[in-house]
């Protein structure tokens, strides 16, 4: 049996300066409070609660200092947390604060603003405070119709485009040339995408070893939406997709011993590694 493992495997630079930073900081503090799940790994969730972190959903909760994931948060918990007097440790990760920065720069111009993601993701919930009033999140290709009824209603004759930084990237396109199609020609529109470079890489690096391989097990939170995106791409072109978040779920009886392999892990450090990686 032929196994490969995805290049791009692990944990992006903006979550890997969260966790690392979290752990860092839990050495010079007996208590720390993160505000949300730091990263969708229950492993690595469990090992920073064991080592004093306490998971809040609301900075109403903190009673210290409290750190920031990557996904970030919207606007106005900054203001309660200063009037709470709770020291935040900001690990926003910096492809999230860009577009935070160009909502509301283009918000401020009188911009109608699509949003292509979940709207219940953490990071869109962050983003979209930044964005005014005038906004529309397209989560689905079938969206963006009523997102264009929803800007032609408003009369509004500017239209920025963006996304979440994990979201699809072929729906991306698709989304995309659907906008350029039925965007009446007098509103000015500005396309931006914002998705990460690293998640377009592994997207792409799932893409291609799908259409190589008889199996591919994608490891990964189930609850995060880059694993489960890399797990739709991967179903596309490969038959027999496991998604796993630990060597305990591996259905070994689905793999055939001819089979060629890949393992695509989002994120695991050595420790993780030697137990099967995730």
């Amino acid at each position: 049996m032929e196994i490969i493992v995805g290049k791009t495997a692990g944990f992006c630079y903006g979550v890997k300066r969260a966790v690392d930073g979290a752990k860092e900081a839990l050495k010079q503090n007996k208590i720390l409070y993160g505000l949300g799940e730091i990263v969708h790994n229950q492993e690595v969730i469990k090992e920073l609660e064991e080592l004093g972190m306490q998971f809040i959903e609301n900075i109403g909760e903190a009673n210290g200092k409290t750190i920031i994931r990557a996904h970030g948060i919207p606007k106005q918990v900054y203001e309660e947390a200063r009037q709470n007097q709770i020291e935040l440790i900001d690990y926003t990760c910096p492809k999230v604060l860009k577009v935070h920065q160009i909502a509301e720069e283009y918000a401020n111009k009188g911009y109608y603003i699509f949003l292509l993601g979940n709207k219940k993701h953490p990071e869109n919930i962050g983003t979209l405070s930044y964005c005014g009033e005038n906004k529309f999140v397209i989560e689905k290709e079938d969206d963006t119709i009523k997102a264009l009824e929803a800007l032609e209603k408003s009369q509004i004759k500017k239209l920025l485009v963006i996304s979440q930084t994990t979201y699809n990237l072929e729906k991306f396109y698709i989304i995309e040339e659907m906008i350029k199609n039925e965007l009446p020609r007098n509103v000015e529109l500005v396309i931006k995408n914002t998705i990460c470079q690293a998640t377009e890489i592994r997207q792409k690096e799932t893409e291609e070893m799908a259409k190589k391989v008889d199996c591919m097990i994608v490891i990964g939170g189930k609850n995060s939406s880059n694993t489960k995106k890399l797990n739709e791409i991967a179903k596309q072109y490969c038959e027999t997709v496991l998604l796993i978040e630990n060597e305990t779920e591996l259905e070994l009886d689905k793999i055939k011993p001819d089979d060629k392999v890949r393992n695509y892990g989002r994120g695991f450090n050595s420790k993780e590694k030697r137990r099967g990686g995730y």
